[in-house]
């Protein structure tokens, strides 16, 4: 008999369904734009790219097993647990990504004349198999013994039973909190977060410096000059708040979790907290291409040659990439 559905799991299904339909497509434009374009073809673009390919997996793929154990099906210990850790791998390689474009941004404002010559192709593809590799390490731990197994089995034989535990699969009754809390946030989301911080302080430090000094190196118009260098600073601080509104609601609940075994946390926060998270994989096509002219002259050539039939006019390729800051 499949397990019953509550009227929170049933909405808490509906809303991460959402989130797909609006993350899958949005993130794969993205990808198709830089294929399509010339123009998109550069070390910036490379990071956007690799982030959008975790946030396509995790619409594609990470909800759906999201919503399968949230249901909670009957099965054994290992194949939950295979279940579980995808979910861990991609959103742990999307916090990497918005790590890696965060310090390319920066690096962007820092040294803007040494910028080509310091993030090439090659040094950024570098970069991006480096994340992918931490995620699987990060998101793949659980299956190297860092688990609940002990616990289950201990029941599992109390109970008179014999082979490997058949649970209903649910992510925290598979995945350690300690390793979610001590392993997972203080380690891979908390830092990364900071850091963040500490980039977004420093870029902000520089503009007031040039502010201040009404000085403007790459322009023969200050005001010019000055408007994108708030540009890049106020698309960092929304980057930084999405960041922290997706990700720190569902690891303060696991660390309550971890610390507090015994309050009481309403299911639907957990809910909540979750969706949240995924949610961050919708906004970042808006964050990082509805902002750059280059994408949307890009997406709107897409759509008008594939979806209404009517070619637009041809993207100029030859013509300079944008910065994802103009």
């Amino acid at each position: 008999m499949p397990p019953s559905i509550s009227a929170f799991q049933a909405a808490y299904i509906g809303i991460e369904v959402l989130i797909a339909l609006v993350s899958v497509p949005g993130n794969v434009l993205v990808i198709w734009a830089v294929k399509v374009n010339q123009a998109l073809r550069d070390a910036t673009f490379c990071f956007i790219v690799s982030l959008a390919v975790a946030d396509v997996a995790v619409g594609a793929l990470v909800i759906p097993l999201a919503i399968l154990i949230n249901i909670g099906p009957r099965t054994y210990f290992h194949t939950c647990l295979k279940v579980a850790c995808p979910v861990l791998i991609l959103t742990q390689s999307s916090i990497l990504a918005l790590l890696a474009i965060a310090v390319d941004r920066y690096l962007r404002v820092k040294i803007p004349l040494r910028y080509k010559t310091v993030v090439t192709p090659r040094r950024a593809v570098v970069a991006i198999t480096g994340c992918w590799i931490l995620s699987f390490v990060v998101g793949l731990t659980p299956m190297f013994g860092w688990n609940n197994l002990s616990a289950v089995e201990r029941d599992w034989l109390a109970n008179g039973s014999v082979g490997e535990p058949v649970i209903e699969c649910q992510f925290e009754k598979v995945i350690s909190m300690e390793y979610m809390v001590y392993f997972n946030f203080f380690v891979w989301v908390l830092p990364p977060l900071l850091l963040m911080v500490l980039i977004y302080m420093e870029v902000f430090y520089l503009i007031r410096k040039q502010l201040s000094k009404k000085v403007s190196a790459s322009s023969g118009d200050p005001q010019k000059y000055y408007g994108k260098e708030l540009k890049i600073a106020k698309s960092l601080a929304l980057i930084l708040f999405l960041f922290a509104l997706s990700w720190l609601p569902l690891h303060i609940l696991n660390c309550i979790t971890l610390f507090c075994p015994s309050c009481h946390m309403p299911r639907i926060l957990i809910y909540i907290a979750i969706f949240l998270s995924h949610g961050n994989s919708a906004m970042n096509p808006i964050v990082y291409a509805f902002r750059i002219q280059k994408f949307r002259v890009t997406f709107l050539k897409i759509w008008n040659d594939h979806f209404r039939c009517q070619p637009a006019p041809p993207v100029d390729e030859d013509a300079p990439a944008e910065r994802p800051d103009d």
